[in-house]
């Protein structure tokens, strides 16, 4: 059995960490700097974190080879398994034009281009990011608002602003299985957890969008809507983060604020109406009924699958391995666990009973229901497939990186170095989430590489190790906003000018910064003012 070493320079914690930080230091120059592609960062970080864990830390090389594999695997069971059915899913919407319908049906509510921004960058853009996640929301509700005749910019900057809220309950809760995948801290603790850090923050994103846009005037013209779209949408994720799961959170979120912004605009309207008047939408009730089915299965599935008797039935085909060659082959040590312990590496395979075989059962549902022909649906199956290719192997890369870095001591090295804060670790926890989903471009690797991280420092100071871990999703999703493959997409969606993307840069920067400031104060307060009520 090999033992972990926390301090293997020189027993320097600082020359240490310094060494530990190093993959992520490559990867922040691969992107920011040399502006490789997502895929090549993570291999060139995989790689130096190998490196690091052979020669520094005298990690053997099977155990290196082992966690590698192993983190790899996990990336793409049952972390890509969740994205891929739930892109699958949308594009089939698309490829049948029922996504033009629900598009219509969102976009045609308002002609005023406050409440356009609210129902579609941030209610419609919600719902994509739970359905499916994985960039396509920003593209989604960016190529809207340009349809409905915003500038490429304005509406590529509104809609990155809008993704934050949502952002840790994406694609059918990815970030969170990820999460507790790595943590090992219960799924259901951590939704509730990321639940009540994120709520306050929807309860005025959506009056903080409008202030962006129109500023105090334009808010004072507009505040029931956003007061109303606000609330809805807080108060439904906090009630189904914290009773139902993480899964269906944004889901039903988002619908909660697009049906109350419907019911508002019945009987209010804003006193300076502004924007072109839009054509009626015609759609009669079964139209949208059908164009809205694909999503209508997802709930009930996602739902099903949850259903305990369900639940139970599904995981009789589950199967637990003991990870060849690293399951009880490392030992952890204190002050990392109070006593030392073997690190066990179990991989569940739970092919049926996994939240993304629900979205699987969605797709055929939907191709059922609305007759597409087998050919078409296998089509669309292998376009998918070709389309994330690459960024299925950025998740498998940047999830070795983090097993590996987890298995190897590194994670625990940088844990000990970030509980020299203090006290003031709860509001950094926050900026370090922020800080990985900059570098990634996704709260699901942000999560890979800091959740563990944020457990472990959590034990030295004796705070809560799940309101950490939830502390680094919360915070990541303000960091969704300045990635630069965010960023990337919001450009190419609108079709802004190359140049541009400089520009919406600078423009996210400073309203990243002060929302992962805010969560930041969230998460100290949770941690030292409402214990109770953090987790």
């Amino acid at each position: 059995m090999w033992d972990q070493v926390y301090t293997p320079v020189a027993g320097s914690l600082a020359a240490s960490a310094a060494c530990a930080a190093l993959p992520i230091l490559v990867m922040l120059l691969a992107l920011g700097v040399l502006r490789m592609a997502a895929w090549k960062a993570g291999l060139c970080g995989l790689l130096t974190v190998a490196i690091i864990a052979a020669t520094v830390y005298a990690m053997p090389l099977r155990l290196v080879a082992s966690a590698t594999i192993y983190g790899a695997a996990f990336g793409l069971f049952p972390i890509a398994w969740i994205v891929f059915w739930a892109v699958v899913l949308y594009r089939l919407t698309v490829d049948t034009g029922q996504f033009e319908i629900i598009k219509d049906s969102v976009g045609h509510l308002t002609r005023d281009r406050r409440l356009q921004a609210l129902f579609v960058a941030f209610a419609f853009g919600a719902f994509i990011e739970g359905a499916a996640g994985f960039g396509t929301p920003v593209a989604v509700a960016a190529a809207m608002l340009t349809g409905l005749g915003f500038t490429p910019f304005y509406a590529a900057g509104i809609c990155l602003l809008a993704n934050t809220a949502p952002v840790a309950f994406g694609a059918i809760g990815t970030p969170l299985v990820t999460l507790a995948g790595v943590t090992s801290l219960p799924l259901n603790v951590l939704s509730a957890g990321v639940g009540r850090i994120c709520a306050p923050m929807s309860l005025f994103i959506p009056a903080y969008l409008i202030l962006v846009m129109g500023g105090t005037k334009g808010l004072r013209a507009v505040w029931p809507a956003a007061a109303v779209c606000g609330l809805s949408f807080a108060a439904t994720q906090l009630l189904v983060s914290n009773y139902i799961g993480p899964y269906l959170t944004d889901i039903l979120a988002s619908i909660a604020a697009i049906f109350c912004l419907w019911a508002l605009l019945r009987v209010w309207k804003p006193s300076d109406d502004v924007g072109p008047v839009l054509e009626e939408v015609a759609a009669t009730t079964g139209v949208l009924l059908r164009a809205w089915s694909p999503y209508i299965l997802l709930v009930i599935f996602v739902l099903l699958w949850g259903a305990a008797p369900v639940k139970a039935l599904l995981d009789k085909a589950t199967l637990v391995l003991a990870w060849p060659g690293l399951d009880g082959a490392i030992r952890r040590l204190p002050p990392v666990i109070p006593n030392a312990a073997p690190y066990s590496a179990k991989f569940t395979l739970n092919l049926l009973s996994a939240s993304g075989t629900s979205a699987l059962f969605a797709c055929i549902g939907t191709a059922l229901l609305l007759r597409i022909p087998l050919g078409r649906f296998l089509g669309v199956i292998g376009r998918t497939a070709r389309d994330l290719s690459l960024s299925i192997l950025t998740m498998a890369c940047v999830l070795a990186l983090a097993y590996l870095m987890n298995y190897s001591g590194c994670t625990a090295t940088l844990g000990l170095a970030f509980a020299a804060t203090g006290m003031l670790f709860p509001f950094f926890s926050a900026p370090l989430g922020w800080l990985g989903v900059f570098l990634t471009g996704s709260d699901t690797s942000a999560n890979a590489l800091f959740g563990n991280l944020q457990v472990v420092t959590a034990n030295k100071l004796g705070l809560s190790p799940a309101l950490m871990a939830s502390a680094n999703s919360a915070g990541g999703v303000m960091g969704k906003m300045i990635s630069l493959q965010s960023i990337s997409v919001a450009a190419a969606a609108t079709g802004m000018a190359a140049s541009e993307e400089g520009k919406l840069f600078r423009f996210t920067l400073k309203h990243s910064i002060l929302l992962v400031c805010i969560i930041g104060l969230i998460v100290t307060v949770y941690a030292y003012v409402l214990p109770g009520w953090g987790v």
